[in-house]
């Protein structure tokens, strides 16, 4: 038996029907397994999937004995003769009469064996009886039904029944209604998956770009009588030849990926997983490589995604120009074209150009087109022959046009105009113009990231981060982050942080600190544009040091003079540290909507003050200040009974760095429930309220030191599946620990004030409790760790006075992930005297200072720094 040559007897039984089906089908996906299928290949196979199907449901149509006047029809996927490994084989069936049959009909129990038997050998069977009547209302009345019976084909029984059909249904369609409808549908569905063809897991057959959207071409063009193939639709001038190829390609190219993932997973998976795309990589013959004489290797999986991105794009942009000329032709634009200039029109809103040649003829027109998507009020997008001018002179986009001096002219133009900005970036590069006239930008389109925070690919991230600095100047916005509306307003030349924010991740991918590289393109493109000296400072400077300010902020003491100090003398000016702060509050939140948070910010802000404070000349004084906190905690607390020396005595017990690492309103919180009424010496005290900063609930813990007490606040937080953003750790002078931890309540059902009453009590006894720590338990992490892993390391060093240690650890982050690090402390008896929490998407960024024995003697540090790298190390 072969997979071209199949034939099943209605004589043979089921389980002889079955075991030869799961053959023919075995044999055909053999080749594709191999890697032997092609995109020329793969419609073929496809349609002698959808053939065995065929037959062996005329196998079973004769077996159940199903009456000649019947008609089995194939609708959907299967209808057109595409039929992916995995996929339903749906069908209706046709039955002749103005009624459906009755519930006591006799040739109920007949098809109720055909579907049954249908089961048993193996179809996934999608199925249905109606009469035409039937099936025309239902059509009417839902645009799905009538999309799938759109490309309904008869397999078997009554072809004349199916034609007469087929006639009254073609009938009773109406193009333009379709056309709409199937327009408000795409629309939806491309809002389920994020309205980008570039998520990280993309549905291949559902995301924008997907083969979905190439199906919906085709089934309007259909129903319009335009054609139902791509030379069909090139034929009847909808599509140019070009084009027509170029679908033709990439329909097969995505037909192909889902093909192979449906016959690598043995299930209807559309999805490009994590765990799937090395897999699907390596079956498209992709290996890890330097590809175009890269430094940095290349994953296969992402040269995969790379190639599908480039894909998604070019579908969606061929699709938005196929659907705008099936449009046009369903109903004729009756707008007068109103003259922009010589060489573009205002046709509805969108520009025209004046000759389909225009860019050929004249190439400056190419960024003009945007410009003037800018400037011109009313202008809404590019009309279906603009975006084919663009699409078809995408060569004039060389090294020459490039290098024009107009063209670079016009890029600044549009770079500094007062709106628009987005839009006509983010349009630029979903016609590929962005790419083309930026060199460096296009070697970052479809670019993963494979750092665990970013959900974007780097070109994507880069118009958010773009989109996010534009909101910082707009006073609609001003709501969202009032502190950078407030700097944005008084920032001249906005244009300079628009660049900035274009360029700050152009670098990655290429080997190196990709924050050096992009530094470096940076410096050259304000050379080829004409930028001054002192805007080229900047913006190199705010590239090349992008990711500072929050490295500076998440992982170092801003209570520390010398830490403000050193950033300060890093940005110099408070232009560098104004420009910088927005930038990197604009990066962060364009990483991924889990990454930031109100803790981060409020890190970042306080950073910015203090720094901004010291670059005026006001020298950290960290006696004044502790004075002023402590002269504010005795206002907030003057309505409270307590005696003035109990107060004395009490902050007399906590050094410097407790006053400057705490706000007056937190001082004054902890003196207020330690002190009214006094503590119970060696029991735990723990209260708990809604943070100030935003989310999340604020703890603190007052309880007689002990060395494994970290260990066991992060054990009971571990199991309450809390996460910890911040932990800041004091000693009194009398040997209590005061502990304060700000913690994100990210799935609780309560409110904050419930949450903080169960932590209040929950906390309090878990604490008083004397059993041993718990073993950390190992759990499952994600998908995204477990492919993409963080290198785990662990730097142990000296702090700079030399008597206490930096702990700092990066590594995939995952459930208990803290409470590994704070166990591990606790056996070898390590007080922890600061610690900083970071948690970047998925990835843990941790700071700790600590100090003990075992870190004086060499062997004993060894032990302890291997037995970390072991508890930190993700589990297999």
């Amino acid at each position: 038996m072969t997979a071209q040559s199949v034939a099943f007897s209605s004589h043979e039984p089921l389980a002889t029907l079955r075991e030869a089906y799961r053959q023919s089908k075995k044999d055909t996906i053999a080749p594709l397994m191999e890697g032997l299928v092609t995109r020329r290949r793969i419609p073929a196979l496809l349609g002698r999937l959808a053939s065995h199907a065929d037959a062996l449901l005329l196998a079973l149509w004769r077996k159940a004995g199903l009456p000649d006047g019947f008609c089995l029809v194939a609708v959907g996927g299967f209808g057109r003769k595409a039929l992916f490994p995995a996929s339903d084989v749906d069908v209706l069936l046709l039955i002749p009469g103005p009624t459906a049959l009755a519930d006591d009909d006799p040739l109920r129990p007949r098809i109720e064996t055909f579907v049954s038997s249908c089961w048993d050998v193996g179809l996934e069977i999608g199925f249905s009886v109606r009469t035409v009547a039937e099936s025309l209302h239902d059509a009417a009345a839902d645009v799905t039904v009538q999309t799938a019976m759109l490309e309904a084909r008869p397999v078997c029984g009554d072809a004349a029944l199916f034609a007469g059909f087929r006639q009254r249904f073609l009938e009773q369609i109406d193009p333009l209604s379709f056309l709409h409808a199937k327009t408000l549908e795409m629309r939806q569905r491309h809002s389920r998956y994020e309205n980008t063809p570039y998520a990280l897991e993309p549905n291949c057959k559902e995301s924008p770009g997907g083969l979905r959207d190439l199906q919906m071409i085709l089934w309007v063009a259909q129903a319009a009588g335009l054609g139902g193939t791509w030379n069909e639709l090139a034929a009847n001038g909808i599509a140019t030849e070009l084009e027509a190829a170029e679908l033709t390609r990439t329909e097969a190219d995505l037909s192909l990926i889902r093909a192979k993932l449906h016959a690598l997973t043995g299930r209807h998976e559309d999805r490009l997983l994590f765990d799937l795309q090395a897999t699907v990589a390596e079956a498209f013959g992709y290996s890890s490589s330097n590809p175009r004489g890269k430094k940095l290797p290349m994953r296969a999986s992402e040269q995969l995604m790379r190639a599908y991105y480039w894909c998604a794009k070019a579908v969606s942009q061929l699709s938005q120009i196929l659907l705008l000329n099936i449009a046009e032709r369903l109903q004729p634009s009756v707008h007068r074209l109103r003259p922009l200039n010589d060489r573009f029109f205002d046709k509805a809103g969108m520009i025209e150009v004046a000759t389909d040649d225009l860019y050929e003829r004249n190439p400056h027109a190419i960024l003009e087109t945007f410009l003037l998507y800018e400037t011109q009020v009313g202008l809404k997008g590019l009309s279906a022959r603009t975006l084919r001018a663009l699409y078809n002179s995408r060569d004039v986009m060389d090294g020459a046009f490039r290098r024009d001096p107009e063209n670079r002219h016009l890029f600044m133009q549009i770079m500094q105009q007062p709106a628009g900005i987005t839009h006509a970036l983010r349009l630029m590069n979903n016609t590929s113009v962005l790419g083309r006239y930026l060199w460096p930008f296009r070697q970052i389109v479809g670019q993963m990231q494979h750092d665990l925070f970013h959900v974007y690919t780097v070109d994507q991230h880069i118009l958010m981060v773009v989109r996010n600095m534009r909101r910082f100047f707009m006073p609609e916005h001003a709501h969202e982050y009032p502190f950078c509306s407030h700097l944005a307003a008084g920032w001249e030349q906005p244009w300079i942080l628009y660049v900035a924010a274009l360029f700050h991740d152009i670098g990655k991918g290429r080997g190196g600190d990709h924050s050096d590289i992009g530094a470096h393109e940076m410096q050259k493109f304000c050379r080829q544009h004409g930028i001054g000296p002192e805007d080229t400072d900047l913006l190199v400077f705010l590239v090349r040091e992008h990711l500072r300010m929050s490295q500076v902020a998440q992982k170092q003491d801003l209570s520390d003079p010398d830490v403000i100090g050193e950033f300060g003398r890093c940005v110099g000016n408070e232009r560098y540290l104004t420009g910088l702060y927005l930038l990197t509050v604009a990066d962060i939140r364009g990483t991924s909507p889990k990454v930031w948070n109100a803790w981060k910010g409020k890190l970042l802000e306080d950073l910015y003050r203090a720094t901004a404070l010291m670059l005026g000349g006001i020298a950290p004084d960290p006696d004044a200040e502790i004075e002023m906190r402590k002269r504010e905690a005795k206002v907030l607390l003057a309505l409270e009974n307590i005696q003035a020396d109990d107060l004395a005595r009490f902050w007399s017990g906590l050094n410097l760095s407790y006053f400057m690492r705490h706000s007056a309103d937190e001082v004054a919180w902890h003196a207020r429930h330690v002190l009214l009424p006094p503590v119970q010496p060696d029991s735990p005290l723990v209260r708990a309220r809604k943070s100030v900063v935003g989310e999340g609930i604020q703890i603190f813990i007052y309880t007689p030191d002990r060395t494994d007490l970290f260990a066991r606040i992060c054990s009971y937080f571990d199991q309450a599946e809390y996460e910890i953003l911040d932990a800041r750790i004091h000693t009194t002078g009398q040997g209590h620990a005061l502990d304060t931890f700000q913690i994100l309540l990210e799935f609780s059902t309560e409110t904050p004030e419930q949450t903080a009453q169960h932590l209040e009590y929950g906390l309090a006894h878990y604490l008083a409790r004397e059993a041993p720590l718990p073993q950390p338990s190992s759990r499952r992490v994600s998908r995204r760790v477990k492919n993409f892993p963080v290198p785990t390391r662990i730097q142990l060093e000296p702090d700079d006075k030399a008597q206490n240690w930096l702990l700092n650890i990066s590594v995939s982050d995952r459930p208990g992930l803290l409470y590994s690090i704070a166990w591990t402390l606790a056996q070898f008896h390590l007080s922890i005297l600061l610690a900083k929490i970071t948690t970047l998407g998925e990835r843990a960024e941790d700071s700790f200072l600590i100090e003990g024995d075992a870190l004086r003697d060499h062997q004993l540090q060894l032990e302890f720094e291997r037995e970390l790298l072991r508890r930190c190390a993700p589990p297999l």
